[in-house]
């Protein structure tokens, strides 16, 4: 509107200004409304584009070239071993172990003197060399024929029947097992596991026959699959966690449940409340685990909230602005003492010490987090954390009373691991049965790991009992 058009309205009248003003005001208003939404849609983007795994539970490798990196600062020293280090050489086996000794001489001395034979008697000890090289490694087959007889009495042909743990299969225990183990533990794909059947040990193999073994392998984990499930719902503590699966391309959710030396893993149709009650039971263990909701129907006094994933969330606050900045500094200065704190039980095993100071910081923090629970425009962005925190406080602190409970869920993030990188390569099932073989065999090879066993040797002691139809030996 320019001077001469102002003017005119003016010159109208009283209401016709009120009018024009008002109806001004509005458009003002209702401009400022739709900047102020695109504020919050920009903020919010941002918010999105500057996620990454330090202040989100996405995984390492979703993150982008230009976000922060994970690695120390450099410390300006050259890569490799520092001057005066201790070295780490490689230790000689005794000689009851040695398989075969050659014995090497020298032909003649630097001054020229060529050593007979009756004079190689050794002056002092030798100089020893281990050298460890695998032996040619050959399948070894064995046919067995069933021969026919004929009956003198009725002179019927009867003929032999096969033993039990050769009629299963046309492949014995270990061959079984190394399919299993290539193809779980190594994450081999079903044509290279062929290859290095073929290749590695001579053995005719094809992909429809790697899948049949897997299928009858996890028919023999049923009972101990069963098992890790008993023993995990009997535990006085266990850590849990989900991440996502597919089947036929459906989304599906991949459950861990863990203790110190099991490991349990299923795949539900999702990651809701039912099914971690119908995973749980009616176990009376403290569950070690994040803040998703499905958790939220177990008591908080045997409940512990991951403070690894408390320190990306406060982390992901502090990088916003105002209140939600302050909101995050501090959790991030709450996260850093409670590790510390942890960090010196460890070294200490002083309990008492370790309620003293959690109960220290209790009293300290608690009051702070709840003025920003406290329902203001500036605690519009970590409101909804701060009482997320306030309801389930208790649940922080469960470490400090129980043995065998810590403050992180990093035991079951750990245990996911392997399931996750298997899953990517794998790209999920297809099928229930799938499914089901899937959680098996991945348990077996989990817990192993946990106990420090092979899986190879397991799974072959496990192949073996169910040819000859006995119980498959449990993951105790």
């Amino acid at each position: 509107m320019d001077r001469a058009e102002a003017e005119a309205i003016y010159d109208q009248g009283r209401e016709v200004v009120v009018a024009v003003l008002v109806r001004m005001d509005e458009q003002i208003r209702r401009l400022e409304e739709r900047v102020a939404r695109q504020d919050e849609r920009i903020a919010e983007l941002e918010r999105k584009l500057n996620r990454s795994s330090r202040n989100s539970s996405d995984p390492p490798s979703s993150d982008p070239p230009s976000s922060p990196s994970h690695s120390k600062d450099p410390s300006g020293r050259k890569r490799g071993a520092q001057g005066g280090h201790e070295g780490h050489g490689r230790p000689l086996l005794p000689a009851w172990a040695v398989d075969e000794v050659i014995e090497h001489w020298p032909e003649r001395c630097r001054c020229g003197h060529v050593f007979s034979a009756g004079e190689q008697v050794p002056v002092g000890e030798p100089a020893r060399h281990q050298l460890e090289e695998l032996p040619p490694i050959n399948v070894r087959v064995t046919e067995h024929r069933r021969q026919r007889l004929r009956c003198p009495e009725c002179s019927r042909r009867t003929r032999a029947a096969l033993p039990q743990e050769a009629a299963r299969s046309s492949f014995g225990p270990r061959l079984q097992a190394a399919v299993a183990t290539l193809s779980v533990r190594n994450r081999v794909s079903r044509e290279d596991t062929v290859e290095l059947i073929e290749e590695l040990f001579g053995a005719r193999i094809s992909s429809g026959t790697v899948d049949a073994i897997l299928t009858r392998i996890a028919a023999a984990l049923a009972d101990p699959h069963d098992d890790l499930l008993r023993r995990l719902r009997a535990a006085r503590a266990l850590n849990m966690d989900e991440t996502g699966w597919r089947t036929a391309g459906e989304r599906r959710a991949l459950w861990g449940m863990f203790d110190q030396r099991h490991a349990y893993f299923a795949i539900e149709p999702g990651r809701h409340e039912d099914h971690a009650k119908e995973l749980l039971a009616d176990t009376t263990a403290i569950v070690t685990s994040d803040r998703w909701w499905a958790y939220a129907h177990l008591p908080v006094k045997r409940r512990q909230l991951c403070w690894a994933h408390l320190r990306r969330d406060f982390t992901a606050h502090a990088e916003g602005l105002g209140a939600e900045k302050q909101f995050g500094e501090i959790g991030l200065e709450l996260c850093e003492r409670v590790f510390w704190t942890w960090e010196v039980f460890t070294h200490t095993s002083d309990r008492r010490e370790l309620r003293r100071t959690t109960r220290s910081l209790q009293r300290k923090y608690k009051p702070i987090i709840r003025s920003f629970a406290a329902k203001r425009a500036r605690n519009k962005h970590c409101r909804g954390m701060a009482k997320n925190l306030l309801k389930a406080w208790p649940a922080l602190w469960t470490f400090a009373s129980h043995a065998g409970v810590q403050p992180t869920n990093n035991h079951a993030e750990r245990g996911l691991r392997s399931a996750v990188i298997y899953r990517k390569l794998c790209l999920g099932s297809q099928s229930e049965d799938g499914e089901l073989r899937t959680a098996r065999l991945l348990s077996a090879h989990t817990t192993c790991r946990l106990q420090r066993r092979s899986l190879f040797a397991y799974l072959t002691d496990t192949i073996a009992a169910h040819a000859r139809g006995h119980p498959a030996p449990l993951l105790a």
